[in-house]
């Protein structure tokens, strides 16, 4: 575990990470593919562990019954999706890692939604896989939190 700090590409967002994972993952699904542009490489972080400055830059949306996307008002920078649903997951941030100042020392230790992976998408190695299915049948809320 390690400390890192991250910005938004004109830098009206920073952020300091205490103790990050240096684990990451990716999320292969449409919506990760349309925001990010393809794959979204994602740190998974926890609330309690991250703060920003230049929250007044941020603009968020609802993309889902479970979660939102944020982005920087002024650049237009990709910033997280958090899951906003009741659950275990409340709150957790999944940062793209090419927004930390220092990405040495990160391993990619899960795919998600790879049924809906672009095909000149592929990485090497071995690490979790999980299709969209086994994604939402892990992490779905249930419908007794809502």
């Amino acid at each position: 575990m390690t400390d890192r700090s991250g910005k938004c590409l004109c830098g009206a967002v920073v952020f300091q990470i205490t103790d990050m994972n240096p684990e990451f993952g990716t999320c292969h699904c449409k919506m990760c593919q349309r925001w990010a542009g393809s794959a979204l490489l994602g740190l998974t972080v926890p609330s309690d562990t991250i703060t920003f400055q230049g929250l007044e830059h941020v603009k968020r949306r609802q993309t889902s019954d479970w979660a939102e996307r944020a982005w920087c008002d002024d650049c237009g920078t990709g910033l997280w999706y958090r899951v906003t649903a009741e659950g275990p997951e409340k709150g957790i941030y999944h940062l793209p890692i090419g927004l930390l100042d220092d990405t040495d020392g990160l391993t990619m230790v899960r795919e998600i939604f790879t049924d809906e992976k672009a095909e000149v998408v592929n990485f090497s190695g071995k690490r979790k896989t999980m299709t969209g299915a086994e994604v939402f049948a892990k992490y779905a809320p249930s419908k007794d939190t809502k």
